[in-house]
């Protein structure tokens, strides 16, 4: 237990925000966990993704286990809306959505461009996530915890409207150069 509060001690706390700097790499953070956390916590930690699996799975976390049912109904949400605005047949189960993920997912829907989606739906992570935050600190699930809120600061960092106009400028022409 003494080298959970060792590890806690030099993680460094941050802000989810564009403009704030990450101020470790998810690496270097792995690297500190595999010295202080079990086998078990380490290969729960280097499976954490954003991106849950389709298929529920109980993962050895509680934490993680409920982060990703909240993500995947998100996602799944967000199917069913897309699908229903532009017609198409939606096959997964969805009728056990909750209300609120859906209504998140009709809101990000709506919005007038993806870049302003996109930031609500990461608004929308960042709020779940520190609604599961776990209560004891050196738990495993709060390192799952940080790390989760790593990746998504680290995704929040790569949203960045230049880029995002340069990379729709170069498909474009590229759509256009192949159909002429």
């Amino acid at each position: 237990m003494s080298s959970r509060y060792y590890l806690a001690a030099q993680l460094p706390a941050f802000s989810i925000n564009a403009a704030s700097a990450v101020p470790i790499t998810e690496e270097y953070f792995t690297d500190l966990c595999s010295r202080c956390l079990d086998e078990k916590s380490i290969k729960i930690l280097k499976d954490l993704s954003l991106e849950p699996p389709r298929e529920q799975a109980a993962t050895g976390s509680t934490f993680v286990d409920a982060w990703y049912e909240r993500e995947r109904s998100l996602r799944y949400a967000l199917a069913q809306v897309r699908a229903a605005k532009l017609k198409k047949e939606f096959s997964v189960n969805t009728q056990s959505l909750p209300a609120d993920i859906v209504q998140i997912a009709r809101t990000a829907s709506g919005m007038a461009s993806p870049l302003e989606a996109e930031e609500f739906l990461n608004n929308e992570r960042v709020a779940a996530l520190e609604e599961l935050r776990p209560i004891d600190g050196f738990s495993a699930d709060s390192f799952f915890y940080y790390a989760l809120k790593l990746k998504l600061a680290v995704r929040i960092k790569k949203f960045n409207t230049e880029a995002g106009m340069n990379a729709y400028r170069a498909i474009y022409d590229r759509i256009l150069g192949e159909a002429t």
